[in-house]
């Protein structure tokens, strides 16, 4: 534990490299190639009554939306439960931010503790068993509700990757979509970590009082792992997409919490693994 200090820290720039092609048989050069940019993120709890932070964790992230990011993560880890749970967030670094919980908020560090740090493609590492990973807070969708067709969902990659600024840069980051059942894009959150994309989107619409998302889906441009579900799971989500594949845990997951999760969403197919019953021919 350490006092309210902040570390000098150098801000992130813009990343372009010199890079060497090879096409159509022979090299160019690339003198400004763009690449994601990738820096860590420390977050904090800070007990102003004892002057002191709890070191919760350092995610390695996007910079960008960096508020919304700690929402959704505090939320998603089960240590808030409503946006008016925090107090403050101090982003006092381009590295470091400090939260401060209102009073009333039960936080206990014992319950958080983690091993070494969170890197962008492990959302959750770190955690010490499955029990640990399953203590949170869930808005469970409503049985059966709602319907969309395959007819949507099939057209829903393509609209994403017409909205994936940073990945048409950079081919590097990965997207959490939320759409609404008509196949409208809603809100989108992109990040070098997948779970950071969804906590981000989780975040953002928790400031915003978009919540729960019981009559929304969410679409992944990457896989599905356990990790994702049960961030997914804590905001209500009756449908979770992924142009990837699910794993076995993921599975069972949503089948645990009322979760309706397709996989490999092409524009001429999908696989349904959990609750059929959402994805219809034609909505009713």
């Amino acid at each position: 534990m350490t006092g309210l200090k902040s570390k000098k820290s150098p801000a992130p720039e813009d990343k372009h490299h010199a890079t060497l092609r090879w096409e159509d048989g022979q090299w160019r050069s690339l003198h400004s190639d763009a690449i994601t940019p990738e820096w860590p993120l420390s977050i904090g709890i800070y007990d102003p009554q004892q002057d002191e932070t709890v070191d919760l964790a350092i995610t390695m992230r996007t910079p960008g939306a960096d508020e919304a990011l700690i929402y959704g993560y505090l939320f998603t880890e089960g240590i808030i439960h409503r946006a008016s749970d925090i107090a403050t967030v101090k982003l006092i670094s381009p590295t470091e931010a400090l939260v401060t919980l209102q009073p009333e908020v039960d936080f206990r560090p014992d319950n958080y503790h983690r091993f070494g740090y969170t890197n962008s493609s492990c959302g959750l590492c770190g955690k010490t068993d499955l029990e640990q990973l399953q203590r949170t807070f869930f808005h469970f969708p409503i049985p059966g509700k709602p319907t969309v067709s395959p007819a949507i969902l099939t057209q829903l990659p393509d609209l994403l990757a017409q909205q994936q600024e940073v990945f048409g840069h950079t081919g590097g980051i990965h997207a959490a979509a939320l759409f609404n059942t008509a196949g409208k894009l809603l809100a989108l959150q992109e990040d070098v970590g997948r779970h950071n994309a969804l906590d981000k989107l989780i975040g953002s619409s928790l400031q915003q009082a978009q919540f729960p998302w019981r009559d929304k889906l969410v679409l992944l441009s990457g896989r599905i792992s356990f990790e994702l579900v049960q961030k997914a799971a804590s905001a209500g989500t009756p449908l979770l997409a992924a142009i990837g594949a699910p794993s076995s845990l993921a599975i069972q997951l949503a089948e645990e919490n009322g979760i309706t999760l397709i996989g490999f969403l092409r524009q001429d197919r999908l696989n349904v693994y959990t609750y059929p019953e959402r994805v219809v021919a034609s909505k009713s």
